[in-house]
């Protein structure tokens, strides 16, 4: 199985032996793995690589656990975590619960019930998109007209030549790209893309579509990719 069908989880751990012993036991498991040492660079690589699952340590260099996950729910109130720490007092747990975390396992622990609960974890999150009708394009690239975009890099080749995209451009394009042809209402979009966040509107997802229409359209005022649907929403198509 190549590593596009792999689902990918990304280890948020500083202690190096701990990190690399997950990271051969999920890999045994076929699950593609990548490993960041402390807050900082976990959050940058959760950006960039876009994992399906996260195992979050408590104590790390930089910026705590806690306040990663705190950032990462800002963004993403529906990627799975698991926190994995020797911080295992009820109290540590009520404060990872508020957080947002999924899932709260103690060190040390269980080699198969960690693995169960990452299992677990992976399937529920299959089983929402699945029910909700949310399926992302999960491809490595894309193709379009003269566009090629690069989900891996986050790069694209457009019009306006070489751009980089973010995170959040990144997750509406997959969107569209999977409902190619289908008019997808504001609501699905704002749902599926930033889960109802009390601080987005619509106004926010219509500039998000200018940008679209800049990066990839050869006559932004007549758009022949990302169109306009009154009062319903946005089809992609080419």
């Amino acid at each position: 199985m190549g590593d596009t069908q792999k689902e990918r989880i990304l280890v948020i751990e500083d202690e190096e032996h701990i990190a690399e012993a997950l990271k051969l036991n999920l890999t045994i498991q076929g699950y593609n793995v990548k490993i960041s040492p402390d807050g900082i660079t976990g959050l940058n690589k959760w950006r960039a690589w876009l994992p399906d699952l996260i195992v979050l340590d408590i104590m790390l260099p930089m910026i705590d656990g806690f306040s990663v996950l705190r950032t990462i729910r800002k963004e993403d109130k529906k990627i799975p975590v698991l926190i994995l720490s020797a911080k295992a007092s009820i109290k540590d747990k009520i404060k990872g619960f508020h957080c947002g975390v999924d899932d709260y396992l103690a060190k040390p622990f269980n080699l198969d019930e960690f693995l169960l609960r990452v299992q677990r974890l992976l399937a529920k999150k299959a089983w929402y998109i699945k029910k909700n009708n949310k399926i992302l394009f999960n491809g490595d690239s894309y193709t379009f007209g003269i566009n090629h975009i690069n989900f891996i890099t986050c790069n694209a080749q457009c019009t306006k030549g070489k751009i980089t995209l973010t995170k959040q451009e990144i997750k509406l394009l997959k969107i569209f790209i999977a409902n190619k042809g289908k008019t997808v209402s504001r609501e699905k979009l704002l749902e599926t893309g930033w889960g109802y966040s009390s601080d987005i509107t619509t106004r926010t997802l219509d500039n998000f579509i200018v940008r679209f229409r800049k990066y990839f359209e050869k006559n932004p005022k007549k758009p022949c990719y990302f169109k306009s649907r009154r009062a319903v929403g946005y089809i992609f198509d080419h």
